[in-house]
């Protein structure tokens, strides 16, 4: 399975603060690229993917949302945002991922946690980073998990928890969050 984890410091955690224009719902608009990129292909839905939001923006932060493709995921271009909306109405502060439709979930978790929990698993966990190696070096084994920033990157106390995260680049021009997961995704086609 392809996991991705897009953590965006801006991204509001309650529905009733979406509104029309997403980008003062805190770069909403980002994250519904995000999400196209991730699971949509030319006339289909990838399939064996899984992504994980952290909207750290207020007033219920931190909020871990979580997608996984499946035959019944209720998602299409057209409802993207409608879906983190309704999301964001049901979740609750109670422990534990709760699933509002099949394949979308939401808890109170934060990204640290997060990361942790997937490296506990057993999965390789790696950031995106300029400063990182080339994509194509590394040996994909089908259980990584990649790690991409918002549009103003991580606050300085997430820095300091990536410190030790192994870090891997797309390329020489800093990218679109959405235009990573492509090149992503097409490299992890390439190799297995």
């Amino acid at each position: 399975m392809k996991e991705f984890i897009y953590y965006s410091k801006t991204a509001v955690t309650a529905g009733n603060l979406i509104k029309d224009d997403l980008k003062k719902a805190g770069r909403l608009d980002i994250v519904c690229n995000v999400i196209i990129s991730v699971f949509f292909i030319s006339n289909a839905m990838r399939e064996d993917v899984r992504l994980h939001m952290i909207f750290d923006g207020g007033p219920n932060n931190p909020r871990h949302l979580v997608m996984e493709s499946n035959k019944e995921m209720p998602i299409s271009k057209k409802n993207v945002a409608g879906l983190i909306k309704r999301m964001l109405y049901k979740a609750k502060d109670e422990d534990g991922l709760r699933e509002i439709v099949p394949g979308c979930s939401i808890e109170k978790k934060s990204f640290e946690k997060v990361v942790m929990d997937l490296d506990k698993e057993g999965k390789d966990v790696y950031l995106l980073s300029g400063k990182g190696k080339d994509i194509r070096e590394l040996k994909i084994k089908g259980n990584e998990v990649f790690i991409i920033g918002d549009q103003d990157g991580f606050p300085n106390d997430k820095k300091k928890f990536l410190k030790k995260i192994d870090k891997v680049s797309v390329g020489p021009k800093i990218l679109f969050a959405s235009q990573v997961v492509t090149i992503l995704h097409n490299e992890i086609d390439r190799k297995l």
